[in-house]
């Protein structure tokens, strides 16, 4: 298949839309509870960052004694800054999440220097038209946060919310900028952390990987062996050897399929260093790159931690999907979607092709029970619908891994 002169384009910029909006429908309480219940892979060992972070928040409004406060964290390769922590927002703000709107933050902001914005909102012209702030808070502060690396790349910020006007704000700049900073630090620190144990478990299990294919080694050579001496018990017309050295073979083959099947599922994996979505930015620009399919990738999950068997199966999943759609859909648009409903996180793989797909096992063919396999170990479920005429979706979704996943090895 020719491959596309622009790997960036999408569906976006084409003038096509979906028909149906995406949607997740959360399983019943019951069988939520089941799948709570089941227990976690081996985990990667790790600090919970964003507790961290509503710590240090909190610090911060106690200190330079603001109402409440928010941090946004700049998803990898994302555009927009979406919410990641909050201290004393109010609760129907807080269910905007990502979706948070604040109007005067942009439209009336006064420079405090090195890029620290202030805001006085009983100044501010649009103040009538403010949908989520309202009256209570009169003034904020809002500071970035920003890469330690030598591109000095901003990676989120902070927003602080005062009661009463703050004049001047040069007072509190330098002491929000230093949490700012703090907080980059800790992010950037965080995530070269996880990479690093990230790194170490796959050299692990390419390690344990390599300890099954000695012994699949073994197999092959007894194999071997079996059917020299079948073959000469075929020659020589024994009945009785030709039926045990049968046998055998059989039986090595059975052992080895076995193995091999481990080795693929579980050990050799090439899952990205620095993690899930950085692989599914990497899988979506393949895609782009070797179809003629327009793609859309939508990422709305500002900060994606997982176990690395979750990372694996997700990326798996999601692979298995494209490829598909890819072979089987004769589609001319198709889109993945990562997000976090309730205490969900839901990854949606859809095209616009064929659709009619009835996914039941033929010989030779079981990529879809593979990928419901996959699901499965990591609590989760794939819902599959497809039409024909109007294209195949294929939704995994699993549950939030507990709080304590970090200890599971400890």
């Amino acid at each position: 298949m020719s491959k596309k002169s622009n790997s960036l384009k999408n569906s976006a910029n084409t003038g096509f839309s979906w028909v149906n909006d995406l949607h997740f429908t959360p399983p019943e309480i019951g069988a939520r509870r089941s799948a709570n219940k089941k227990p976690g892979p081996a985990a990667t060992r790790g600090v919970d960052l964003k507790a961290v972070v509503e710590k240090l928040l909190e610090t911060l409004i106690s200190t330079v004694r603001a109402t409440s406060g928010i941090a946004r964290i700049l998803p990898i390769h994302g555009q927009t800054h979406q919410l990641f922590s909050s201290v004393g927002l109010p609760a129907e703000l807080l269910k905007l999440g990502s979706n948070l709107d604040l109007n005067c933050e942009t439209s009336c902001k006064a420079s405090v220097g090195r890029g620290i914005y202030s805001t006085d909102l009983s100044a501010c012209l649009k103040r009538q038209d403010c949908r989520n702030v309202g009256c209570q808070i009169q003034s904020l502060i809002t500071a970035p946060i920003t890469s330690h690396t030598p591109s000095k790349k901003p990676i989120g910020m902070i927003t602080l919310f005062f009661s009463e006007p703050q004049e001047p704000f040069e007072n509190i700049s330098e002491t929000v900028q230093s949490f700012a900073d703090l907080l980059g630090t800790l992010v950037e620190h965080n995530k070269s952390n996880r990479e690093a144990m990230r790194t170490e478990l796959i050299a692990e299990r390419q390690s344990i990987a390599n300890e099954i294919h000695d012994s699949l080694a073994q197999s092959l050579v007894y194999t071997r062996m079996r059917t020299s001496l079948l073959l000469e018990s075929i020659r020589t017309q024994n009945e009785l050897m030709v039926t045990k050295y049968a046998h055998d073979i059989d039986d090595a083959l059975a052992s080895s399929q076995k193995t091999v099947r481990e080795l693929i599922t579980e050990f050799r994996c090439a899952m990205d260093p620095a993690g899930l979505l950085h692989a599914l930015q990497s899988l979506a620009e393949e895609f782009r790159h070797r179809n003629d399919i327009e793609f859309e990738y939508i990422n709305r999950v500002s900060h994606l931690e997982l176990p690395l068997e979750y990372e694996i199966q997700v990326s798996h999943i999601v692979q298995e999907s494209l490829a598909n759609i890819a072979t089987h859909s004769g589609a001319t648009h198709a889109r993945l979607v990562a997000d976090l409903s309730g205490s969900y996180f839901v990854f949606t793989i859809e095209d616009n092709g064929s659709g009619g797909c009835t996914f039941t096992p033929v010989e030779g063919h079981y990529g879809m029970m593979i990928m419901r396999e996959r699901a499965q170990r990591i609590g989760g479920e794939i819902k599959v619908e497809s039409s024909k005429g109007f294209g195949t979706r294929v939704q995994l979704f699993f549950p939030e891994p507990k709080s304590d996943w970090r200890e599971a090895n400890e």
